[in-house]
């Protein structure tokens, strides 16, 4: 058993979704959840499939994208692992829609932070062990803290 982590390489502006899935008919299923959730988003997502041919399946609107996940996809190498980059929107807008997919299993991360996979490799394949999603905390957070937090989220919109 060999035990890695893979580095999700993307650019600091782009955000991330990774789960699990257990068809391939989730590509077209994500793909769907994806233009049915925010109007413009720009998006490439990439399935590892775990059986028969064994191959990245992927599908997208934003050729950059594409890549981004079918690059990734192939560099974690886990069965039936899925990556969703985008752009024009971000993963709380879509995070139900992928959820209610009925093929997705898990959600494993959804984030614009430096991610890493933890990946564990056997004789059959390999496997998602977990996500390193950013940095450690560095403390807890003040009164001041607080309020920068909530002015934050009104900026966004998230709350009146």
């Amino acid at each position: 058993m060999d035990i890695r982590t893979v580095a999700i390489e993307k650019p600091e502006s782009v955000n991330v979704i990774l789960g699990q899935t257990h068809f391939i008919k989730s590509v077209e299923d994500l793909h769907e959840a994806m233009v049915g959730s925010v109007p413009g988003i720009k998006f490439g997502l990439a399935f590892c499939e775990a059986s028969g041919p064994a191959l990245v399946r992927w599908s997208g609107n934003s050729e950059a994208m594409i890549e981004l996940a079918r690059k990734n996809a192939l560099a974690i190498g886990a069965g039936h692992a899925f990556l969703i980059f985008m752009e024009n929107g971000f993963p709380i807008n879509v995070l139900q829609a992928i959820k209610n997919v009925p093929e997705v299993c898990r959600i494993f991360c959804a984030s614009s932070n430096p991610v890493q996979v933890v990946v564990v490799k056997t004789e059959q394949g390999a496997g998602i062990l977990g996500v390193i999603d950013g940095s450690a905390p560095r403390g807890v957070e003040t009164g001041e803290d607080i309020a920068d937090r909530k002015a934050m989220l009104r900026k966004f919109g998230y709350k009146l």
